[in-house]
């Protein structure tokens, strides 16, 4: 009795300090503690509101951060252009780690807890150095210029940057999935609530990288690189205040040990069980007998997934054979049992990879439309007025703002629409939105290439190979509202795609994973690039993707991209129509989202 009160006493303290376990609100029924209720949307302003601060914040410093280098650290431009892309690709690989670590000891909150402290540690430091003249190269006395940064310049440089990837680790891939937490997935409110948190997150996310890109970049460039720095800095102290303020709102899911352990177990157990016979499929009392179906689990949040005949040979992994089981009715060895839920966690990772493979492609379409379009419209009139110019880097904002202006009008108007319709809770199921966007991708491309075409031929007739068109340079803004609308389709489908259909465990990896898509899609550009350079190059002809952009055919390297699309698409459909949806049990028929894509 004296041990089971001292228990007691420890697991209410637990509950009232969730930096000690997050398992706070959220135990499992075993533990005999009562669960925090889902708050739902009364949670969502103290997420949201940190998420919007916290990319201003980041995005406000990072956006505008080659030319600091530059102009305040006195690089090279290959120099800060080549540690712009390692800080980049770091920042995009670090929430790999962040998410094994969040869902197998610390947790969503507290991994967002120490990641936020961090980032903000990191940017009071790259505030300083903008502040304080001797952390940066001085300035020549005859040149005028800035010197190049010594060893300790970059050392401090160099803590910044590993501070801001460490936070950036923690904060991606926690975000979204402690969003998720808040909401209720047994009840239809709360399954209604969460369909319009992602498209809400979604928007208001590109709406701080709006603002991001437009004042706080102006007021580094046109005020002070301090008071450039400084805002983002404060904003995110702000973030972080702000997301403690909901502390007693939040349910706190607990971590449940290594996600690649449990992954090894189930093929390692199914390897040595691979002579043994599987209890017949219609069966079920066989199944009861034979295989181990019952686990504790440590949150009642978790779904409980049925048995599934797809990627049978992993179900006998669960064969229970003598010796297997303790005298408490749990796996002797995890090595050589392991329990249905564990096997069917492990074929939704497999069933997954597929269709996180096929968006990498649609975003080599969303990253060329950036990078391409700048390059057009320095070749094209782009005054809006007598006096104004717009820059040739902010033509993107065209697409995210399209962003925030079409996920409201989605979730409002064309959601209810199309439920009336289909009868499918969010218009249309996660892969058919997936699906919509890739083709919608597609005629973006084909756009671009048309656009390119007609703006080629005006300048080559004004002026040659050197000449610009006097086109607008609002004849892009057609592709590029495309291209916002496939992210929109897209990039929020595959968001909420992972976090529905990744175990609830490993939902921080799932969050992962939509970032790895966006690191694979830098490096396919990357090898698209080099191999239409040198592929269509040679006896006298000028590369398509030629230095001059008026010499060489980007719109054959856009339609090239759409050729892409078409093919991946195909691919999609084909992994969407054998995709089954976490949970669908066996008698049910498979995903029919082929139909919907065609």
């Amino acid at each position: 009795m004296k041990r089971s009160s001292r228990s007691s006493r420890r697991a209410s303290s637990m509950d009232h300090n969730p930096l000690l376990s997050d398992g706070a609100g959220a135990a499992s029924d075993e533990t005999g503690r009562e669960e925090r209720k889902p708050g739902g949307w009364k949670s969502m302003p103290f997420i949201i509101g940190n998420e919007a601060f916290e990319r201003v914040a980041t995005n406000g410093l990072t956006a505008n951060f080659m030319v600091y280098l530059v102009e305040q650290y006195g690089m090279r431009q290959m120099e800060a252009a080549t540690l712009c892309n390692v800080f980049s690709g770091t920042s995009n690989a670090a929430p790999l780690l962040g998410a094994f670590v969040s869902d197998a000891y610390w947790g969503r909150f507290r991994t967002l807890t120490y990641a936020s402290v961090t980032t903000f540690l990191g940017m009071v430091v790259l505030t300083l150095t903008a502040a304080v003249p001797q952390l940066r190269p001085p300035v020549a006395e005859q040149s005028g210029q800035r010197l190049g940064p010594s060893g300790a310049h970059l050392a401090v440089l160099f803590l910044t940057l590993a501070l801001l990837v460490l936070g950036a680790g923690g904060v991606r891939p926690c975000s979204l999935p402690f969003g998720v937490d808040q909401f209720d997935r047994s009840t239809e409110p709360g399954r209604r609530g969460l369909n319009s948190f992602f498209n809400w997150y979604y928007s208001i996310s590109t709406a701080a990288t709006v603002v991001a890109m437009t004042a706080v970049v102006y007021i580094q460039d046109s005020v002070s690189w301090p008071l450039g720095f400084g805002i983002p800095t404060a904003l995110m102290l702000l973030a972080i205040i702000l997301f403690f303020a909901g502390i007693r709102l939040y349910v706190f899911v607990p971590p449940e040990g290594s996600v690649f352990s449990g992954v090894l177990q189930v093929l390692v157990a199914a390897f040595r069980k691979r002579k043994l016979r599987l209890p017949a499929p219609n069966d079920a009392v066989e199944q009861e007998t034979l295989l181990y179906i019952n686990q504790a689990r440590k949150s009642t949040m978790v779904m409980k997934l049925p048995l599934t005949l797809q990627f049978r040979f992993l179900n006998k992994a669960a064969i229970v054979c003598e010796g297997d089981m303790k005298e408490d009715g749990r796996s002797a060895d995890p090595w050589k049992l392991c329990s249905v839920q564990q096997i069917e966690e492990v074929k939704c990772l497999m069933r997954i990879v597929p269709i996180w493979a096929s968006g990498i492609i649609c975003f080599v379409a969303l990253t060329q439309q950036w990078t391409l379009a700048a390059l057009q419209s320095m070749k094209m009139d782009r005054h809006l007025g007598p006096s104004f110019q717009i820059p040739p880097g902010s033509l993107g904002i065209i697409c995210l703002i399209t962003i925030v202006l079409f996920i409201p009008i989605y979730d409002r108007i064309l959601v209810p629409m199309a439920t009336s319709i289909t009868g499918v809770q969010g218009g249309i199921t996660l892969l058919q939105r997936q699906g919509a966007g890739m083709a919608i991708a597609i005629m973006s491309m084909v756009v671009a290439g048309l656009v390119e075409k007609k703006r080629r031929d005006s300048a080559l007739a004004h002026g040659g190979a050197d000449g610009s068109s006097p086109l607008s340079a609002m004849w892009l803004a057609p592709q590029l509202c495309l291209m916002g609308v496939a992210e929109a389709f897209n990039a929020v489908g595959q968001v909420e795609f992972y976090n529905r259909q990744f175990p609830e465990h490993m939902q921080t990896l799932a969050a992962s994973l939509f970032h790895c898509s966006l690191a694979g899609a830098s490096f396919l550009s990357t090898f698209l690039i080099a191999f239409v350079q040198k592929s269509t190059r040679g006896q006298g002809r000028a590369s398509w993707l030629d230095d001059n952009i008026n010499v060489g055919r980007v719109d054959y390297y856009y339609y090239v991209i759409a050729a892409l699309g078409v093919g991946n698409l195909l691919y999609f459909m084909v992994c969407a129509h054998l995709y089954r949806y976490k949970g669908t049990p066996e008698l049910e028929d498979g995903c029919k989202d082929i139909k919907a894509v065609l």
